[in-house]
């Protein structure tokens, strides 16, 4: 194909530097962004006159045509043409004659790449929102079937306090919320036409750059012909969203990893989600939770890489900013695999509920709990802390845990103690007793539950 742009020069481009140059490897998905923005882009020429209506009407017609073409594979995109814009523009004017080049009236390639991009952005956002919202849904169906199981709660990596499987699960529904809050925030601001900031100072022709915007869905219009074409803002953000997704994903792979070793024992993966090893016949490798830790860091290098590129940027465009397709295309395909992966994966993940209660038992978790005993009988917390510290200690020694001790050999420590110390240190007391608003009792993990799908129904 020839340049569009001949015309100062003969269009000829050494061949290295050519194939350096061009874009179509990448921006070719975007084929039905840019035929769809420039149907719009036709229709508001006719709308002000600038165009007849029969010649908008042709330009329309045969870039329908072409679209069902290429989607029903009649049409192959040619990938010598320098991006995918010159590639339907041509193959418009190869089909229609010389009135295909009125398209490209009052428009750049630099508004039209900036819109294209703007357009199949916001339809991938919502794909990952569909994908968070069906993984928070199976992450409901399995706090609601493991809501009452017991296990230890962990901090620094250290037994703490009993929880549920129920409860300890909701907390990355939590998470995978905010990260639909933080993409839907960053879908209105991507939500802005810069179609008709033409090259960057606008143009000479009476337009009408709110009919265009209203054709294509979006809310609003660039106030600023120069950033409608410069900004990159919207792929950095959505970039700094879907890497605080892959952090989530990642933080709760690790999580994976570790219960489903021979040391934890408290989830069973099924076997569509790992792998075995080529030598060792007893292994179930957690594979596909591994992986998703491992695609965290490619994300991250997206967003890197958009930071860098965008950082030195004298205004308006630049031929740098090719370089955001690559990153964000990569960033949003990542996520979906990712995420189809998960999906799968929490919906056919088995709790151990027998194994996770007896790790429940050791570790002394109740000892916050003996201490709130002391407590509520009218001793201060410092002196009630002090002499539960002391009983650990004493269990240790003993290689007793806190409920075998006789109700003596609590005395010894304080005559507080009466029998029904017992129930008060049950783990399934433990775990109920906390009714607090977002804690780990059953109810409050009901309410969780309730609250969270309430919120991915709307």
């Amino acid at each position: 194909m020839g340049k569009i742009w001949a015309g100062r020069t003969d269009g000829t481009v050494n061949k290295i530097a050519d194939d350096f140059n061009s874009s179509i490897s990448f921006d070719s998905r975007m084929y039905k962004e840019d035929i769809k923005g420039s149907m719009a882009h036709a229709a508001m020429l006719s709308a002000k006159n600038i165009i007849s209506k029969e010649d908008a009407e042709l330009i329309i017609d045969g870039l329908a045509d072409i679209l069902n073409d290429i989607e029903s594979g009649k049409l192959r995109i040619d990938f010598s043409a320098e991006d995918i814009h010159t590639f339907v523009e041509q193959t418009l004017t190869d089909r229609i004659g010389d009135i295909g080049k009125k398209l490209h009236t009052a428009r750049s390639r630099n508004d039209q790449v900036a819109l294209d991009l703007r357009l199949y952005l916001n339809n991938e956002t919502q794909e990952v929102k569909d994908k968070l919202t069906n993984l928070i849904s199976a992450i409901c169906g399995k706090a609601e079937e493991y809501k009452s199981a017991v296990m230890p709660g962990y901090t620094h990596l250290q037994r703490a306090q009993p929880i549920t499987f129920g409860h300890h699960l909701m907390a990355y529904s939590m998470m995978l919320l905010r990260d639909i809050d933080r993409l839907n925030d960053a879908k209105r601001r991507l939500s802005v036409s810069p179609i008709g900031s033409c090259a960057l100072a606008g143009t000479t022709y009476d337009t009408d750059r709110e009919f265009e915007a209203q054709k294509l869905g979006l809310n609003e219009v660039a106030l600023n012909s120069i950033d409608g074409v410069s900004d990159r803002d919207f792929c950095i953000e959505l970039c700094s969203a879907l890497s605080l997704v892959m952090a989530h994903l990642s933080r709760f792979s690790e999580e994976i990893v570790l219960w489903s070793s021979w040391e934890f024992k408290f989830v069973e993966l099924s076997d569509d989600f790992t792998t075995g090893s080529s030598i060792m016949p007893q292994k179930k490798n957690p594979d596909m939770a591994e992986l998703v830790r491992g695609k965290t860091g490619r994300v991250y290098g997206d967003l890197m890489a958009l930071l860098t590129m965008l950082k030195g940027l004298p205004l308006a465009y630049n031929k740098d900013m090719q370089e955001d397709k690559e990153s964000i295309f990569d960033a949003f395909d990542t996520v979906k695999i990712c995420l189809d992966v998960f999906i799968g994966m929490i919906g056919s993940i088995t709790a151990n509920a027998d194994n996770m209660l007896k790790a429940a038992k050791g570790g002394f978790i109740n000892a916050t709990d003996l201490a709130d005993y002391l407590t509520k009988k009218g001793m201060p917390f410092r002196t009630a802390y002090k002499i539960s510290g002391e009983i650990v200690s004493f269990c240790i020694k003993e290689n007793k845990t806190l409920d075998e001790l006789t109700l003596k050999e609590y005395n010894s420590f304080s005559k507080t103690f009466e029998n029904d110390l017992y129930d008060a240190i049950d783990l399934f007391t433990c775990v109920n007793a906390r009714k607090s608003l977002g804690g780990t009792c059953v109810q409050s993990v009901e309410k969780q539950i309730e609250y969270v799908r309430e919120k991915i129904k709307g």
